[in-house]
């Protein structure tokens, strides 16, 4: 059996909640064949331990990896032209995006990702094509990328089956354009549409393939409301109980999806959840940010959770989400980077800071705000609760699974560190990803001094730049042109489409008067 003692200056073992951690002053983990075995002091442990193997030393903090809640791709939107436009227009700028090889582009992302903290990420995978046989593949280079650095993933692919471009039918958005325009468009919808029952056979292909994987989890995701059909969300419901496996659903993202859901249905789109039996909490809604007071409530009585995407509500103009209501009615919520965070790139350090400042409103009452160990939280137990490994991982405890981030201390508290400044408070306000020295998965060290100890991360991205600096094909060329072609028409379908009345927002941060 293989046993690490990983010692610390501090070890912070978990968040508790709003005010609360458990942290060891000059601890160490123990850990044996892939799981925590005890936490406690140093050297009480190494007494009892004197063979085991030693990580860390007196100027580490040694804490749980993070868990980046929700992601989709490695190179970022705007690496591959797409502005930062309102989602809905963003759609079709994503059009023009070129072909990216999906297993170097996987590994570009997981590279930012650990170098950040992160041991695990939910992986949200859109628009694989079809046949089947070229889905499992497409997926399969993606978790391989996964299994090459070490990395734990949970994995879903995205299920859409309507509405692929604006919020109506395909068809009928393709009447309303030019007949050239539609000419050129029409098949490239068509090579996105996967056939519904297509996406549960992945799921199940997938799950047998991986099986034996202890660091890869297999769920499911239905896309957004407006993605899926009745009959999809039925399927969803019927393979999470049949199988036990959580979902992770985009839901009122934008002001437009939430006006989308009432033309749909008459009635709001978490409503349309809770008739389809699938909230609960095997249900994550990725973004939420135009949840309503009564549906907040909803949200927490039947124990369905919230991944927080900071930056990408930011980037994408789709609102300020109501955190601190959310934490006041005791909804657990993660934290997704998304696409891309704050710097375009996948720095949970970074976006923790961005979670705790943007919430940050006008007032006195300490009640109000985020707190640093309640962003903690968010970002280990809460976001592991979200995927498919659960309780297992995102904590410090005996019986958890070993994914152990070592953060300098110097890096924190060089040259100066007030002694009334709490560790937790120091690392999501100052850590840095240069800080971060070691990451541990499943007991394997995969990020050693700074860097990786599977795979060559500078002849990984070399290649992924000779393979996507070629010239444009003529397929790629027309995508890009049908992209600026169709813009107009998506904004001329949104125009008019919210109602008149003004939103009423869970807090204020300006007036006018």
């Amino acid at each position: 059996m293989t046993t690490t003692l990983i010692r610390g200056k501090w070890v912070i073992c978990r968040a508790l909640d709003r005010d609360r951690a458990e942290i060891i002053e000059h601890g160490a983990v123990l850990v044996r064949d892939g799981m925590v075995v005890e936490v406690g002091g140093f050297e009480d442990l190494v007494r009892r331990h004197p063979q085991a193997d030693m990580l860390g030393s007196d100027q580490h903090v040694v804490m749980p990896g993070f868990v980046n809640a929700h992601h989709h791709v490695g190179l970022t939107p705007l690496q591959l032209g797409s502005p930062d436009l309102p989602l809905e227009l963003w759609f079709g700028s994503r059009l023009a995006a070129r072909p990216v090889d999906l297993h170097l582009d996987t590994l570009y992302s997981a590279f930012e990702m650990v170098e950040s903290g992160i041991t695990t990420v939910q992986h949200l995978q859109g628009r694989l094509p079809p046949p089947l046989d070229s889905m499992v593949a497409g997926a399969s280079d993606t978790l391989r990328a996964y299994q090459d650095i070490g990395m734990r993933v949970s994995y879903a692919h995205t299920i859409r089956d309507q509405n692929l471009l604006v919020y109506e039918a395909d068809q009928d958005f393709l009447a309303r354009l030019p007949p050239d325009l539609a000419r050129d468009l029409a098949p490239m919808l068509a090579r996105q549409l996967v056939p519904l029952e297509d996406n549960f056979s992945l799921f199940d292909a997938l799950r047998a393939k991986f099986a034996d994987d202890p660091r890869i989890s297999i769920q499911v995701s239905p896309a957004n409301l407006h993605w899926c059909s009745d009959a999809a969300l039925e399927r969803v419901r019927q393979v999470c109980e049949a199988t036990g496996v959580p979902h992770h659903i985009h839901l009122l993202e934008t002001q437009y999806q939430k006006e989308y859901a009432h033309r749909r249905a008459g009635m709001g789109a978490l409503a349309q959840l809770d008739r389809a039996g699938l909230l609960g909490p095997h249900c994550t809604l990725g973004h939420g940010v135009w949840l309503t007071e009564a549906e907040v409530e909803r949200v927490a009585e039947t124990g369905t959770r919230i991944c927080h995407n900071c930056s990408s509500n930011l980037r994408l103009r789709s609102g300020v989400a109501a955190l601190n209501h959310w934490e006041k009615r005791g909804v657990r919520v993660a934290i997704g980077i998304d696409e891309a965070g704050l710097n375009d790139d996948r720095d949970m350090l970074v976006e923790m800071r961005m979670v705790l400042r943007q919430h940050r409103t006008p007032g006195m009452d300490p009640e109000d705000v985020p707190t640093p160990a309640q962003v903690f939280r968010m970002a280990t137990e809460h976001g592991a609760a979200t995927t498919g490994f659960g309780e297992s991982i995102g904590r410090l405890v005996p019986g958890a699974r070993a994914d152990v981030v070592l953060l300098d201390w110097r890096q924190l508290a060089y040259p100066f560190l007030d002694e009334d400044t709490d560790v937790l408070s120091a690392v999501v306000q100052r850590a840095k990803t240069g800080g971060v020295e070691t990451v541990m998965v499943e007991g394997e060290v995969i990020y050693r001094d700074r860097r990786f100890t599977r795979v060559d991360k500078d002849a990984a991205l070399a290649e992924l730049a000779a393979r996507t600096g070629r010239p444009r094909t003529p397929e790629e060329e027309l995508r890009r042109s049908v992209s600026r072609r169709v813009a107009p028409y998506m904004r001329d379908f949104y125009r008019g489409y919210l109602p008149d009345a003004a939103p009423t927002p869970f807090y204020a941060t300006s007036a006018r008067k």
